[in-house]
C-alpha cells in the first residue's frame, strides 16, 4: 500500500515592497492627532502687558545679534532678554487659565451641525447651523477640559463680547485647521 502524495502548501503572499510601505504609511496616517487650540484667560492687564514687551525687546535683540554675531555685548543683551521674556512668561501662564479645544472627526462636527439646524430666518440669511445653540454645543464638545454644554452656555452668555467670541473661535478654529499641504513635497 503506498501512501498518498503530501498536498503541497501554498506559502501566503509575500508583500511587496510597495505594499509594506503604503501599509505602515496608512497605519501613520490613523495615528495622526487631531489639531488641538489653547485659549489663555488672563485678567492682570499689566502681566499681559509685560510680557508682550519683554516679547519684543527679546525680539530686537535677537535680532541684533544676529546682524552682528562678533558683537559679544549683543550676544549678552539677546540672552538676559530671552531670560527676561521667560520670566514674563512664567508669571503670565501662573496668572492664566486655559482652555483646550480638540478637532472633532468630521462626521462628529456634522452630526452636532445637523442637531443645531438654523431656524427659517437663519436659513434665509445664509446660516448653516443655529447660531443661538450651536456654540455652546460646539465649545461643549470639543473642550479637552470636561465643559458642559451649560458651562460653555454661560460663558458665552455673560462674558463680554469680545471674550465670548475668542471662546466661540478657540473651538471653531481648530475645526477649521488644515494641517496637510497640496502639491508641494
Amino acid at each position: 500500500m503506498s501512501r498518498p502524495a503530501q498536498a503541497k502548501r501554498l506559502s501566503p503572499p509575500r508583500e511587496t515592497s510597495a505594499e509594506g510601505a503604503w501599509a505602515a504609511k496608512m497605519d501613520r496616517l490613523r495615528r495622526r492627532a487631531r489639531a488641538q487650540n489653547t485659549l489663555r484667560i488672563c485678567d492682570d492687564d499689566q502681566l499681559r502687558q509685560r510680557f508682550d514687551e519683554a516679547e519684543q525687546a527679546a525680539q530686537r535683540a535677537r535680532f541684533l545679534a544676529e546682524a552682528n554675531p562678533d558683537d559679544e555685548a549683543a550676544s549678552r543683551q539677546a540672552a538676559d532678554a530671552a531670560a527676561a521674556l521667560e520670566k514674563a512668561r512664567t508669571a503670565l501662564d501662573s496668572a492664566s487659565d486655559f482652555l483646550t479645544f480638540l478637532a472633532l472627526p468630521r462626521p462628529a462636527l456634522e452630526e452636532l451641525i445637523s442637531q443645531h439646524p438654523p431656524t427659517d430666518q437663519q436659513a434665509q440669511e445664509g446660516a448653516v447651523f443655529n447660531p443661538d445653540t450651536f456654540p455652546a454645543a460646539l465649545v461643549s464638545a470639543a473642550s479637552l477640559d470636561g465643559m458642559s454644554w451649560e458651562e460653555a452656555e454661560e460663558l458665552l452668555n455673560t462674558w463680554s463680547a469680545p471674550d465670548a467670541n475668542a471662546l466661540w473661535e478657540a473651538a471653531w478654529q481648530v475645526q477649521q485647521e488644515s494641517r496637510v499641504e497640496l502639491g508641494k513635497g
